[in-house]
């Protein structure tokens, strides 16, 4: 669970006192802070690309030089899947909408309680968590497939089709007790303990269903 690890928050903000404010609150929930007076200089820092699927980072919009919306469209040229909540001032509806369609995972309105961002940190980290946990299942599903052989490839994209064994066998030019030997492989190679946890697998992966 999300609440067992200890979260990266870094706080983007050119106004000290709000920065320091929300850098307090967040550190006594627990997590671990960094504040930059900029997003200039968390650009410049390298920052998160060393940290772990645990982080967000909680930004102003509207700063001088480099902006919210700025920082945003860097991260999303950079690839970045960390979660982004912008805080807005009242009014700033426009630059919210921008920030959210630029990948934002949710934006404040300021002034906000410390209920509204200390839930709204503990969902963008548990969405990013779920996120990191089906990144990291698809790789492993990918790696398996990998594995397999061409004719085992054939078995399971037809597998997927919902093809039964003698269908396969007839498609394939092959037994079906052939058909068997290798659907027991794929299962054993995929490490699947049923042909649904298979097909879940595999369309995980991208497997499309065979051609006919």
């Amino acid at each position: 669970m999300i609440e067992q690890e200890t979260a990266v928050i870094h706080v983007i903000d050119d106004d000290d006192a709000v920065r320091e404010s929300l850098a307090f609150l967040l550190s006594t929930a627990g997590h671990v802070v960094h504040e930059h007076a900029s997003a200039r200089l968390f650009v410049e820092a390298g920052l998160p690309a060393a940290d772990p699927a645990t982080s967000c980072i909680i930004t102003d919009v509207r700063m001088p030089g480099m902006t919210g919306i700025d920082l945003l469209q860097h991260l999303k040229d950079k690839g970045s899947s960390v979660p982004v909540i912008v805080m807005t001032g009242h009014g700033d509806v426009p630059l919210a909408v921008e920030a959210m369609k630029l990948g934002a995972a949710d934006f404040l309105e300021k002034p906000f309680d410390d209920v509204a961002i200390l839930d709204t940190v503990k969902s963008a980290l548990d969405r990013r968590q779920k996120t990191s946990k089906h990144d990291a299942m698809r790789e492993q599903v990918v790696d398996r497939i990998g594995g397999l052989s061409q004719r085992e490839r054939q078995v399971l994209e037809c597998l997927v089709a919902g093809q039964a064994n003698k269908t396969i066998a007839y498609e394939l030019g092959i037994s079906p007790r052939t058909v068997e030997v290798y659907r027991a492989n794929v299962m054993t190679k995929m490490k699947a303990q049923s042909l649904s946890e298979l097909v879940r697998m595999a369309l995980l992966a991208g497997i499309a269903p065979r051609p006919t």
